[in-house]
C-alpha cells in the first residue's frame, strides 16, 4: 500500500470516529500519523540523485511575494499591471506553466512579485505539479491568494486545506511550545496555564508514535493537539495570506461589499484597474518593511537610498542595521544618533538593541582609537627606545 492509500484510510477511520472524550487519544495518534505520512510524502524518493524541474528563481528585492490561485482568476494580468513585465495571459486554462517573476518598485523599495501557474485540489499529492508550485510560495514573504469573485466560497476553502498539507501555516503565528529531545531521562512535562485540549498523556501517546521517548515539553499557551504536532514536526512555515478577489466587475454591490468585509482579504479588478493603489498599500502594511536613511557625520541625510530591514529578514533594531552594511561594523560602534518615530527626541542616543521603525535617520558614531599612556602633559608615551642599549649611538666628533 502506497504512502498516498494509507493517508486516505487513516482519514476515512478519522471520519468514521466519533469526536468526545473517550476517542481523543485515538484522534490524536491519527492524526499524528497524518502527519508523519505527509512528510514522508514530500521527501525525494530514495536513490534519486539531484532534484526534477523546479520553478525557484533567484531571490531580488528587498522582498518575496507569490501569487497563487486556481487557472484562470487573473494571476499573469495582475502581475502585468503591477510591475509591467509581460506573462502571457488567455482565455484558457494553464496559460502560465512556468514561475515568471516580476518587480515592484514602490517606496524607494523593490519588490519581487512571482506569477506562479495554476493549482488545483490535490496539489499536495503531487498533481498538476504542485509541489514545485507550493515549494515556491514556502520561500516566499507574503502569500497572495488570487480568487474569482464570481465562483464559489469553496475555491478558498480548498487552497487553504492544499498548502497547509504541505506545512504551510496561512496567517497564524508559532505556537507558545517549548520542545527538545533529550538522550536519557525520559519525557518532562509541564505546562505554565491550565490546558483543555491535551493532557499528559495524549502528549505521550504522540510523543510514542514519533518514537521520542526522552524529550523535554513545556506548554505556555492553550495549544491544540495540531499544533503539538507541528512543533514536533519542526518543518512548519509560518506565512502572512492577504486574499485577493479578482473580478468584482463582473458581480453586484452586495457580493463585493460581503467578501470586502471578510477576515485577511482584498477586492479588485484587473479589467477596469480598480483598487489595485491599495493592493499595494496592503502587500506593504503586511510585509512590515522598514527604511532606514543614512546619516554621514556634518552632511545631510541621503534620502535616495535607504536600507531597508524587515523582521522576517533579520530584524529592525540597530545592530541588524549595522551587520546590513557590514559584518565589521557593529565591533566598532560606539552609539548611535536616531532621528524618526521611534526616538524620543531628537536626536535620542541609543544603543545596538534599539528598534527602528520606518523612514528613521540614523547616524552611526564609531569608537576613537585609544591613546597609549595618558592625556595632554600626563601624556607617557614616547618614540624613544625603551632601553639605553636599543638607542642609536651617535657618530664620533671629528676633530
Amino acid at each position: 500500500m502506497g504512502i498516498l492509500e494509507r493517508i486516505k484510510e487513516i482519514e476515512a477511520e478519522m471520519a468514521r470516529t466519533q469526536k468526545n472524550k473517550a476517542t481523543e487519544y485515538h484522534l490524536g495518534q491519527l492524526k499524528a500519523k497524518i502527519a508523519k505520512l505527509r512528510t514522508q510524502l514530500l521527501e525525494p524518493p530514495k536513490g534519486s540523485t539531484g532534484g526534477g524541474e523546479g520553478f525557484e528563481v533567484t531571490k531580488f528585492g528587498h522582498g518575496r511575494v507569490a501569487l497563487i490561485g486556481f487557472p484562470s482568476v487573473g494571476k499573469s494580468t495582475l502581475l502585468t499591471m503591477l510591475t509591467g513585465t509581460h506573462s502571457e495571459a488567455a482565455s484558457y486554462e494553464f496559460t502560465t506553466l512556468t514561475c515568471i517573476p516580476g518587480i515592484i518598485h514602490y517606496n524607494d523599495t523593490k519588490i519581487q512579485l512571482l506569477d506562479l501557474p495554476g493549482i488545483i485540489e490535490g496539489a499536495s499529492e503531487g498533481k498538476g505539479r504542485g509541489r514545485q508550485v507550493i515549494a515556491v510560495a514556502k520561500s516566499s514573504d507574503l502569500v497572495l491568494m488570487v480568487l474569482d469573485a464570481s465562483k464559489s466560497e469553496g475555491h478558498r476553502q480548498i487552497l487553504t486545506r492544499e498548502l497547509e498539507a504541505v506545512g504551510l501555516r496561512l496567517n497564524k503565528r508559532p505556537p507558545q511550545i517549548y520542545f527538545k529531545r533529550k538522550k536519557t531521562g525520559g519525557i518532562s512535562f509541564n505546562s505554565m496555564i491550565p490546558l483543555t485540549h491535551v493532557d499528559e498523556k495524549l502528549c505521550y501517546q504522540i510523543l510514542h508514535e514519533y518514537k521520542i521517548h526522552n524529550a523535554e515539553v513545556l506548554f505556555r499557551e492553550d495549544a491544540t493537539v495540531d499544533d503539538f504536532i507541528d512543533v514536533i514536526e519542526g518543518n512548519r512555515k509560518y506565512i502572512k495570506c492577504v486574499y485577493v478577489y479578482n473580478k468584482i466587475d463582473v458581480v453586484g454591490i452586495d457580493d463585493v461589499d460581503k467578501l470586502a468585509r471578510q477576515p485577511n482579504s482584498l477586492v479588485i479588478s484587473c479589467n477596469l484597474q480598480l483598487n489595485l493603489d491599495r493592493l499595494l498599500a496592503r502587500m506593504w502594511e503586511e510585509m512590515g518593511l522598514v527604511r532606514v536613511y543614512t546619516k554621514p557625520q556634518g552632511q545631510q541625510p541621503d534620502f535616495t537610498d535607504p536600507v531597508v530591514l524587515s523582521t522576517d529578514r533579520g530584524g529592525c533594531t540597530v545592530e541588524d542595521f549595522c551587520n546590513h552594511i557590514h559584518r565589521s561594523l557593529v565591533k566598532d560602534v560606539k552609539y548611535v544618533l536616531v532621528w524618526g518615530t521611534s526616538a524620543r527626541h531628537y536626536p535620542q542616543h541609543c544603543g545596538l538593541g534599539h528598534v527602528l521603525q520606518d523612514e528613521d535617520v540614523v547616524q552611526i558614531v564609531k569608537k576613537k582609537e585609544k591613546e597609549e599612556g595618558g592625556r595632554g602633559r600626563f601624556k607617557s608615551h614616547t618614540n624613544a627606545p625603551a632601553r639605553i642599549s636599543d638607542r642609536e649611538k651617535k657618530a664620533p666628533l671629528k676633530t
